[in-house]
């Protein structure tokens, strides 16, 4: 007994002695004891209060840094309560997964308002299909593929993405190749089409006069290009990219604007970052609007550049305030004459107007001129004058103006433009409303000719803005050119395929050509607030979130008056250049189709610009709360 006691006491002793041994020889390669030896000391002649406290935040430091080891997709509802994509990432911190955070990315599809039963159940299932495909994309592919890579490395997350991406491209066009073959074996070939011609040009009346325009014979238009195409589930990589982005700037206890920031600086953090102007949407009157004005789609206005956001957003939110009580007033009759009529309606039309999905206003106009004299009236009795205080921009979506079978925008219902009347009809009302400061997508993107023409005429006095217009940012960065269509700037979306990586790479170009860079919603917003921080991080020169309705614009507006607040503080905060719209100062020079012309009085409509805050700007201010003296930019 005693022997066999003896025996298995040895036996467990060379046991242990054979554990410790691998405990030392573990311990050694992980460095443990010298450090422990370090950390002890030096908590020793620290004599922290809280010990543990101290000893756990020095081992955290320690600590392997996190890495990615999920992706979630999901199936989620946009502000519109249209289904979206959201990506959530999880990380590996600690030896244990966790939860980060959670993105919304907002869809490319255009909210279609008055469109065909038809059109709108064809989207619906490509929408779904598109949600969908992206789903499975990150739940099983993505997933796999970004697994033990840091967050911090988004260089090569993008570059994983854009890999991803471009071999799920060419699987799609080797799936469509062998369709088409099937296709051709099985389908005769049909006859070609012949396209309907254009209608003649109205014929000239007798005695009328020849005009310079009666000169230029109407050219036919050029057809409509192919949309680009979209992949379906390409979402999932711009959704994945920004999570992986804000996963980055949670753990480095940092703003996701910062962030973008130090990658669009080369890891440098800038002594200066600007927030960018607003472009708030105030009121839609475009095609989808009740009233006969089409070419309006959105009546924008920016506030002066000397304000801050917050400001700004005060003073618009007053003249919103007014604008609704001009359509819940309604029109005094018109008194009637002696013989019981007037020769007309015996009562102005009442505006209208309901809430878009914009966040703003659909109001009723039926004149190009309305729209505009109601905000300087409402300015006017607020104290304020347009094009010192606050500017307009207008976006045209010319695209949604074209009637195909007569060649021609209709710009007011019954009203119909060619391409080349259309130029005199924006040189015309720049002319009368100098307070106009932008002009988005003024044509559609195939009327290049006439967007040389606009340019000519009005790009030393105003912004020429490539929206829709534009390619895409994937495309862009593909050919390299963002002059086509020739424009004084672009707007930019995250959508689609579109990474952080892809986002710095455009900015630049766009810095580098001299244009002026918008970083815009989509027409289906999320509550997601991130676009906020990119824009900031980017440093674009304006950005336009819509109108400031809806629980999901409205968060985005919080989120940027969040930021300023930040930078004030951390006195960070960059100002705006004092020449912010440069060709301000000419507003008072009448421009024709050839060019500029001999300097007029500025009669009714014509506004005297100025480039700083004025007394007049600081007075309204002042008056409605909104202004801190000391903060005001002079």
């Amino acid at each position: 007994m005693g022997e066999e006691g003896g025996g298995r006491s040895c036996g467990t002793t060379r046991e242990l002695q054979k554990l410790k041994q691998q405990a030392m020889k573990y311990y050694q390669q992980n460095d443990v004891p010298r450090r422990l030896e370090e950390l002890l000391n030096s908590t020793f002649y620290l004599q922290p209060d809280d010990v543990y406290g101290h000893l756990a935040n020095c081992f955290s430091k320690l600590a392997k840094p996190p890495t990615i080891c999920k992706v979630v997709g999901k199936n989620v509802l946009d502000g519109l309560g249209l289904p979206t994509l959201q990506v959530e990432i999880f990380c590996t911190i600690q030896n244990f997964p966790k939860n980060i955070c959670s993105v919304v990315i907002s869809s490319h599809f255009e909210v279609h308002e008055n469109a065909l039963p038809e059109l709108v159940e064809a989207e619906e299932l490509e929408r779904n299909d598109a949600i969908s495909t992206a789903v499975q994309w990150v739940n099983e592919a993505i997933t796999a593929e970004l697994q033990g890579i840091e967050p911090s490395n988004q260089a090569e997350v993008d570059q994983l993405l854009r890999t991803f991406f471009a071999n799920k491209v060419k699987e799609d066009q080797e799936r469509k190749e062998l369709e088409n073959i099937v296709e051709d074996l099985t389908v005769p070939i049909p006859l070609p089409i012949v396209p309907p011609t254009l209608p003649p040009p109205p014929a000239k009346k007798k005695g009328q006069k020849q005009g310079w325009k009666d000169t230029l014979l109407e050219k036919p238009i050029p057809p409509e290009e192919p949309a680009e195409p979209i992949l379906c589930g390409s979402m999932a990589i711009g959704a994945v990219s920004l999570a992986v982005a804000k996963t980055s700037a949670i753990l480095g206890n940092n703003p996701l604007y910062l962030n973008m920031a130090l990658l669009k600086h080369n890891q440098e953090q800038p002594k200066k970052l600007t927030v960018p102007l607003l472009m708030v949407s105030l009121a839609s009157c475009g095609k989808s609007s009740p009233g006969k004005l089409n070419l309006m789609k959105e009546v924008i206005c920016i506030p002066h550049p000397g304000l801050s956001t917050k400001q700004g957003v005060e003073m618009l939110l007053e003249i919103q305030k007014h604008v609704n009580k001009t359509i819940e007033t309604p029109p005094p009759p018109k008194t009637e004459t002696k013989k019981g009529h007037n020769g007309g309606k015996r009562g102005q039309q009442q505006i209208t107007g309901k809430m878009s999905h914009l966040g703003c206003l659909t109001i009723s106009f039926d004149t190009i001129e309305q729209p505009i004299l109601l905000i300087q009236g409402i300015c006017a009795n607020l104290g304020l004058e347009l094009g010192t205080n606050l500017h307009l921009a207008i976006n045209c979506a010319a695209h949604e103006l074209m009637d195909f079978s007569k060649g021609k925008y209709e710009v007011m219902m019954g009203t119909l433009k060619s391409a080349a009347e259309m130029v005199d009809l924006y040189v015309d009302l720049i002319n009368k409303y100098p307070s106009i400061i932008a002009l988005i997508d003024p044509f559609r993107k195939e009327d290049l000719e006439q967007w040389d023409s606009i340019y000519n005429a009005l790009g030393s006095r105003c912004y020429i803005i490539a929206g829709t217009a534009s390619k895409s940012i994937s495309k862009l960065l593909e050919d390299g050119n963002i002059s086509i269509p020739r424009a004084s700037g672009l707007i930019i979306k995250h959508t689609n395929q579109t990474t952080m990586s892809d986002l710095v790479e455009i900015t630049n170009l766009i810095d580098s050509k001299k244009h002026i860079a918008v970083f815009g919603s989509t027409e289906g917003e999320s509550a997601d607030d991130s676009l906020v921080d990119l824009a900031v991080g980017l440093g674009v020169r304006f950005i336009k979130l819509g109108g400031l309705s809806r629980g999901e614009r409205v968060t985005k507006y919080n989120r940027l008056f969040t930021i300023e607040e930040e930078l004030v503080q951390n006195g960070t905060l960059g100002r705006h250049c004092s020449r912010c719209f440069h060709f301000a100062m000419n507003k008072r020079t009448k421009v024709g189709r050839g060019g500029i012309a001999a300097p007029r009085r500025e009669g009714r409509g014509i506004q005297r610009p100025q480039i700083h805050a004025d007394s007049t700007t600081m007075a309204f201010a002042t008056k409605h709360g909104v202004v801190s003296m000391d903060r005001l930019f002079t």
